[in-house]
């Protein structure tokens, strides 16, 4: 399947607009809800260079968990997509970081089924540098091409 077999939703060009104007955006919601496909779209459709990994993969994961910080800033000059943030909430430390020292939009793309403020194990918040894009099931009403079947 590729990406011009998915039907466009109304989110992207909202989420357009948010990694346009914010340093960090967390795509939000239920588990098959579309946050990977979504925020491989963002990419596909970037003009800057862009990284997209998973931490479902265990490679990536233990990166992520044994140098936080490097694994953070492997692509200072473009827009690095974390998926499943919350499998890793020691990155959000070291991403506050790298926002502060550079407030560029659109560096950070992250996606995540659990609501990152709510986690036991977060050290801090986002607050002021991200904006969270809940997502939610497709039906009719959210994409801008429906099909029928008979």
């Amino acid at each position: 399947m590729t990406s011009n077999d998915i039907l466009s939703r109304h989110a992207l060009s909202w989420a357009k607009e948010l990694v346009g104007s914010f340093p960090a955006v967390v795509i939000e919601g239920a588990r098959q809800v579309g946050k990977s496909t979504l925020a491989t779209m963002l990419v596909e459709g970037s003009e800057r260079p862009a990284r997209y990994l998973t931490l479902d993969d265990d490679v990536q994961r233990a990166a992520a968990q044994n140098d936080p910080q490097a694994f953070v800033n492997q692509l200072p000059d473009g827009m690095l997509v974390i998926d499943e943030i919350q499998r890793a909430p020691e990155l959000l430390l070291p991403i506050k970081a790298s926002i502060d020292r550079h407030r560029t939009p659109g560096r950070f793309l992250l996606t995540g089924s659990a609501d990152l403020l709510r986690l036991e194990r977060t050290p801090d918040s986002l607050a002021g540098r991200a904006v969270t894009l809940p997502l939610r099931t497709l039906s009719q009403g959210r994409s801008t091409a429906a099909s029928t079947t008979s």
